[in-house]
């Protein structure tokens, strides 16, 4: 008879190791939930892989445990627990119930030693135990009857792998720590032994007490002596790694058998923290009996479809595609919706066994191309976006787009993690709805979906139709009631055309270019390389953070800046702030720029190009950002470095046909002239309308200086207090931009609130705001809720602040160019012109431009940008033309 399995969770570990792996995730209120997510969806798969007979949550608890009499400093060095983790640990406790899980914990033990205790006696009771840790003071309890698995690096130690890994029996390891000691749990341990030596020590001498019984048989001089003067500590140590086998806690096993979750109130936890994926993984979808989902296969169904089509206002239209990338999706079917819960399905490119005929694409098109481009039917779609490109490439354009419904979800509620379909729809329905991944499953393949069954097609394309026409009626007085309605229908729908087109545009590189730059920096990389390991004094991984963090402050003795959980933080903060004195650390920050930049443009770029138009094509997302901005992926155009050397060089490869140019329009200081319309600061306004340089006119205003003795380290100082100021930035940020005192950086700010008063208090006016409604809003109402404004965590309420602030005036940014956008692409259009926009960066708009129109088109972009929104202080635009975006 095979014996019963028990698995033991090292919980409040895993609870840490998921929220330093997952740190920021949080659902559409603020609320972090990375820790819960990470998890949540370690337990799921835990009961996935193992199947265990019992299981049983093992937690630590609050305050100090029986090792902190033996030893007052021990964990003394640990950090506080992070709020934002705090606020999670209620929530894994929710869950854990949920689950059904039984849990354990003891105020003066720690986790490890319930652990223990409760292995022991598993074992007593003929069980095999797995105790799922990434602790190694818990190898100490491995035996032929117990391992410990680490599932988030997917490794498992039994007897053998401990004796691999150090050379010792599991029971030996306690007496390896007690040499080694640990500057995580900060037990002393023989200072110089690490673990290597500790392990060779034990391996000779089996146990602590022999070898300091035995010390004459160390040969080593130096350690001998090392072993002597440091024997208290090593005798200490060994009393505080031992785990507690007896732990005085009652628990039954019966109360680890595995049971039967609570569906309902896990489902009301998983909506709460819009854990969407694993909410429609754990409740399995039921199609409603009264849908009315129909696939057409034949011309005169479909013609009769179309007639009633002919004679609605309004209908949704949904396309399935064999590819997620507009730009080279093939389309498969076509689903059409125009009342609730009945749609249409027409598939043509459904290949695979027993397939029924399809209609033929060409004739299905040419029958709906009139109406999709008629002026006079409003058109429905969830990320419509996506339909409008690849619709183009098969020659039909998408006019009157009247309803993005994931647009409309990102306007309610910008700060919401996830706006896909079927989130929408249990936000704001209730309803759950088939996932892409249970009709596209097959096994363990994942099928494309022109191999997919056409009726579980239709099911899936009808719903996503449907549901987007009912989510259309449900939010559309949403919009009106939030005072939404000018800005989705007059900016974030219209923008929808503009971004397309320039999607489908694309822009042309130098392949050529980027090969010789990518051999050139692998040369470079190799050199610094080569002087990474002369200042290190030996080699290492340099991609590794437990490397460097090993070679920097234990073996070149470097000040130590963060820790971690996991030992020392060697992160960019860290690394910069070293770099001030230290030249290996700026050495590691160089490395690391030029290998990313290599990695992500300078090498992927080319593989980016269309087969089909020799561009690439990025995708520009309108429902990512919280202040409005736009962003790109596939690549991300708007992450490559302007003030680099290296980032000028990208640049250069994005080139344009012949016969034309590459124009660039920047806006100068938008945040700032934003910030002087919302102030009504009359020193502010008066500065720009006379054209004077703003950060000369601020360091000559904070400093008492004339301008001409401005230096240009004192310009410096007073953009960063500018940028600074319409960031939220306080005191201590200002102090580590700058790289001086808070209090010097509190009477830079105070200097600066004293001359420019009205920009104080419309800060002040904008929190006030912010607490009172709960959200701020932009110049065109588009709004931003901060749940946290009125948090009795002082950070979390700063931070809220600190939004408040960056969103009005980010956000504003956002709106004006927007505008700007859509006035500039209908004035290309009426005019004919040949010249398109193809790229937006933040503030900045790139044109390919016919050198024949270069004059036109530089007149129209100004004119269209400093004119976009009327405001207090005028705006202003630079235009620089060149034969590469690198010389502009």
């Amino acid at each position: 008879m095979s014996k019963k399995h028990l698995i033991l969770v090292d919980a409040s570990a895993y609870i840490y190791r998921a929220f330093f792996a997952l740190p920021s995730l949080s659902n559409s209120k603020g609320f972090p939930t990375g820790a819960i997510f990470g998890f949540t969806t370690m337990l799921l798969k835990l009961l996935q892989d193992f199947s265990p007979d019992y299981l049983g949550m093992i937690f630590d608890s609050k305050g100090p445990t029986f090792r902190n009499e033996i030893y007052r400093d021990y964990k003394a060095n640990r950090p506080k627990m992070p709020d934002p983790l705090i606020q999670q640990i209620p929530y894994i406790h929710k869950i854990t119930e949920g689950l059904n899980l039984s849990s354990l914990q003891m105020s003066g033990y720690e986790a490890d030693d319930i652990i223990a205790t409760v292995t022991d006696k598993a074992k007593k009771s003929g069980m095999k135990v797995t105790i799922i840790s990434g602790d190694k003071d818990l190898f100490q309890i491995i035996d032929e009857d117990v391992l410990v698995a680490d599932t988030m690096k997917d490794s498992t130690f039994g007897i053998s792998e401990v004796k691999d890994r150090f050379g010792v029996m599991p029971f030996q390891i306690v007496d390896v720590m007690a040499l080694s000691g640990d500057s995580t749990d900060n037990i002393p341990g023989v200072p110089g032994v690490g673990i290597k030596t500790a392990s060779k020590l034990i391996k000779e001498f089996e146990t602590l007490e022999n070898l300091f019984k035995n010390l004459d048989s160390v040969k080593n001089r130096k350690l001998k002596e090392n072993l002597i003067k440091n024997r208290e500590k090593a005798i200490l140590s060994k009393k505080l790694v031992a785990l507690h086998y007896n732990v005085p806690i009652e628990f039954d096993f019966q109360d680890f058998s595995i049971k039967e979750f609570n569906l309902k109130e896990i489902e009301r936890l998983f909506t709460e923290l819009e854990f969407m994926s694993l909410l429609r993984d754990f409740v399995p979808k039921e199609q409603p009996s009264f849908k009315d989902y129909t696939p057409i296969f034949k011309r005169e169904e479909f013609l009769e479809i179309l007639h009633k089509l002919e004679g609605n206002s309004i209908f949704s239209i949904d396309l399935e595609t064999t590819s997620k990338d507009p730009m080279q999706a093939e389309i498969v079917g076509i689903s059409l919706a125009w009342e609730e819960d009945r749609a249409y399905y027409i598939p043509f490119g459904h290949d695979y066994s027993g397939a029924p005929e399809q209609l033929e694409f060409e004739w299905v098109s040419s029958k709906l191309k009139p109406l999709l481009e008629s002026n006079g039917i409003k058109k429905v779609g969830q990320n419509i976006k996506f339909d409008y490109i690849v619709l183009w490439r098969k020659g039909i354009e998408i006019k009157n787009i009247f309803f993005d419904t994931i647009v409309a979800s990102y306007l309610l509620n910008p700060s919401k993690y996830n706006h896909s379909l079927d989130n929408i729809a249990l936000d704001y329905l209730g309803y759950r709805m088939i996932s892409y991944k249970e009709i596209t499953k097959d096994g363990k393949k994942t099928l494309p979906f022109n191999k997919v069954d056409i009726s579980a097609a239709a099911r899936y394309s009808c719903e996503d139709a449907d549901i987007t026409f009912i989510l259309y009626k449900k939010l559309s007085p949403k919009i009106s009631r939030e005072d939404l309605s000018p800005l989705f229908y007059e900016v974030e729908l219209p923008l929808i055309e503009v971004l397309s087109q320039m999607e489908i545009k694309g822009v042309k590189i130098d392949t050529g270019i980027l090969k010789k730059m990518s051999t050139n920096i692998d040369a470079k990389l190799k050199e610094l390389e080569g002087n990474i390991y002369n200042q290190a004094g030996g080699t290492f991984n340099i991609n590794s953070p437990q490397q460097l963090g090993k070679v920097l402050f234990e073996e070149l003795k470097l000040p130590v800046i963060k820790k971690t959980k996991t030992g020392y933080s060697t992160d960019m903060g860290v690394l910069s702030k070293l770099s001030i004195t230290y030249e290996l650390p700026a050495l590691i920050l160089e490395y690391r720029s030029l290998s990313k930049l290599k990695s992500t443009y300078i090498d992927s770029l080319p593989n980016l190009v269309n087969p089909e138009t020799g561009r690439i094509h990025t995708s520009y997302n309108q429902t990512v950002t919280a202040t409005g901005r736009l962003s790109s992926s596939d690549p991300n155009l708007q992450n490559i470095p302007i003030r680099t050397p290296i980032g000028k060089m990208i640049r250069t490869a994005f080139i344009t046909e012949d016969g034309y140019l590459i124009l660039s329009a920047d806006y100068s200081q938008i945040e700032l002239r934003i910030t002087s319309h919302f102030a009504e600061d009359e020193l502010l306004i008066h500065a720009f309308a006379e054209g004077e340089d703003i950060h000369t006119q601020t360091a000559a205003e904070v400093f008492d200086l004339t301008p001409e003795n401005v230096t240009d380290e004192i310009r410096r100082r007073a953009k960063a207090i500018n940028f600074g100021i319409i960031y939220g930035m306080g005191a201590y940020g200002l102090s580590q931009e700058l790289g001086i005192s808070v209090n010097q950086a509190k009477e830079y700010i105070d200097s600066y609130f004293n001359k420019y008063s009205g920009v104080k208090k419309f800060i002040n006016m904008l929190i006030e705001k912010a607490k009172e409604k709960g959200y701020v809003t932009t110049l065109l109402g588009r709004r931003r809720y901060l749940k946290e404004i009125h948090s009795p965590d002082k950070n979390l309420r700063q931070f809220a602040e600190r939004t408040a602030i960056n969103t009005v005036i980010q956000g504003t940014a956002a709106d004006l160019i927007k505008v700007a956008m859509i006035n500039i692409h209908l004035k290309l259009n009426e005019r004919f012109l040949k010249s398109r926009m193809i790229i937006q960066v933040h503030d900045e708009l790139v044109f390919e431009v016919a050198e024949n129109e270069l004059d036109e088109v530089k007149k129209i972009v100004k004119n269209e940008m400093e004119g976009a929104l009327k405001l207090k202080t005028p705006l202003k635009v630079d235009l620089k033309a060149g034969k590469h975006w690198g010389e502009v």
